[in-house]
């Protein structure tokens, strides 16, 4: 089956800006679920100027005590892998993650571009679609999909929001 969630925004303030926030968001006291975001590997493209980054994020594992009873959820902590494509002179930076725990139940994508906006070249403008698919869990793939999805449509929110503070911008969406 599956899951889809999609977010599309429009920050007003200049992508420079915006980017430099999303780069800097976690680890942060206001989400206690990132315990620690590692870049492990940088580089830029000499010919191009794109700056290519792939990060490893340990997040606490959130998925409801009642459905740990399963040995295969009783893991303290989740690994995601993001990999993003900084184009400074394009304006615009193109972002790829997944799930390495889990891989043989659970498979989550996510992409996300920002860029800067059609309506005003002072504004950013971010589009990002995620997919969740579980299998192998039997009966129970239903509810972990439909819990998913929640926590995926809350973190984009909270995700906005994280930004705008830790960007020091004026208001959070």
């Amino acid at each position: 089956m599956g899951v889809t969630v999609e977010v599309h925004q429009v920050y007003k303030y200049p992508f420079e800006q915006v980017v430099a926030s999303f780069l800097r968001k976690y680890p942060n006291p206001m989400d206690k679920n990132v315990i620690a975001v590692n870049t492990v590997e940088e580089k830029r493209d000499v010919s191009t100027g794109i700056i290519y980054r792939k990060r490893i994020a340990i997040c606490r594992n959130v998925v409801p005590e009642i459905l740990r009873k399963v040995s295969i959820l009783k893991i303290p902590n989740i690994q995601l892998e993001e990999e993003s494509w900084l184009n400074p002179q394009k304006r615009s930076m193109a972002i790829q993650s997944h799930c390495l725990t889990w891989t043989q139940y659970a498979s989550m994508k996510e992409e996300s571009v920002f860029r800067e906006s059609m309506e005003n070249p002072n504004w950013t403008e971010f589009v990002q679609r995620g997919r969740i698919s579980i299998t192998g869990a039997g009966f129970l793939n239903c509810i972990l999909e439909t819990f998913a999805s929640t926590f995926l449509r809350q973190g984009a929110q909270k995700d906005l929001c994280i930004c705008y503070l830790v960007g020091r911008f004026t208001s959070c969406p």
